[in-house]
């Protein structure tokens, strides 16, 4: 179980336990879409960072958190194809299975439609890493949010793709990695273009997998089989400004996201919560800047019940909230408006 230490930040909001950088200076001037995870000796968390979104010179970079601090990033991945030959590496994803090594997700290419993915895995809690492994033809893995694992072991990981239009699609394996199934793409009314999903587990073994659009709005589709066949997907009332949101669903049942509660740009970012996937209420304002960018959260719950947030920060560094759930006091949206 993890310590986390009593801390005195609250920002007057109650549930808001503790804020921090995961790093103050790094050797890269730009890092974007975290990822975080439980491993048997704390937190790791990792992120892609160069020079900008899209250079070639773009890596995976990780930092764990040991003895109650984070270690210095350290680059674990890259796009060297061949010493005349370097693509951006992107969106990596952590995720810690029940049994086996630490997995790490990522993609690697010039841009979206054109990228592949690759794994790697680590048996020390992400201080070593095996050597990296392209994915099968057609399988780029969770392309941004955390796996699931289902009942029967299977790892369902959210997928899309951008190269025929947005597509959201999922993938299994039940042999970390080693095989896959596609389930999908899943059926999108005409005027709903959405990709990058996260998977919350509800009663009578239902999933919803929840995500970000390009129509103002966050979409949702449901699932009565553990992410075989999925229903026609609808937009919900929350907004979505075209950008990532994540999602968990707590020990308790209840459904945590995190999100830009705004059509228009990556601020502000809050945390909502539900209890059934449906009706959501404003839990906490993480970040609240005109003109700045938090952006592309990662959520997880610690085996202590905390939850644990990271996101990018101005594109400059990663930020790390915790959140205690059970201090949370939520508030009504009507007709979607957060609350003042």
């Amino acid at each position: 179980m993890l310590a986390w230490p009593a801390a005195g930040f609250s920002a007057g909001q109650p549930g808001l336990l503790q804020q921090e950088f995961v790093f103050e200076s790094a050797p890269f001037p730009q890092c974007h879409a975290a990822t975080i995870v439980e491993t048997k000796d704390g937190l790791a968390a990792a992120w892609f960072g160069g020079r900008y979104e899209k250079s070639p010179d773009v890596g995976i970079w990780i930092s764990r958190r040991l003895t109650g601090a984070w270690t210095a990033p350290v680059e674990v991945a890259n796009g060297v194809q061949d010493p005349a030959v370097r693509f951006p590496c992107w969106n990596p994803v952590l995720f810690q299975p029940r049994e086996g090594p630490l997995m790490l997700f990522y993609k690697v290419g010039p841009e979206p439609k054109r990228w592949w993915g690759m794994l790697m895995k680590s048996s020390d809690a992400g201080k070593t890493w095996t050597a990296p492994v392209r994915l099968p033809e057609n399988i780029l893995g969770p392309v941004k949010n955390k796996p699931v694992q289902l009942a029967n072991g299977g790892i369902l990981c959210g997928s899309s793709t951008e190269d025929h239009g947005w597509q959201v699609h999922f993938e299994e394996t039940s042999d970390l990695g080693q095989t896959w199934k596609i389930f999908g793409p899943v059926p999108q009314p005409d005027g709903i273009a959405a990709i990058q999903p996260s998977i919350l587990f509800h009663a009578e073994n239902r999933l919803q997998a929840i995500g970000r659009t390009q129509q103002g709005r966050i979409f949702q589709v449901w699932s009565q089989d553990q992410g075989r066949n999925w229903g026609k997907m609808s937009l919900i009332g929350l907004p979505n400004p075209n950008s990532g949101i994540d999602a968990v669903t707590l020990q308790d049942g209840r459904q945590l996201l995190v999100y830009n509660h705004t059509e228009k740009s990556r601020s502000p970012l809050n945390l909502a919560a539900s209890a059934d996937g449906q009706d959501w209420q404003a839990a906490l304002t993480l970040e609240d800047a005109a003109g700045q960018e938090f952006s592309y959260p990662a959520v997880i719950q610690s085996s202590d019940g905390l939850v644990h947030i990271v996101y990018t920060w101005n594109r400059t560094r990663i930020k790390h909230m915790v959140v205690d759930p059970g201090k949370l006091v939520l508030k009504p949206m009507e007709d979607g408006r957060w609350p003042p």
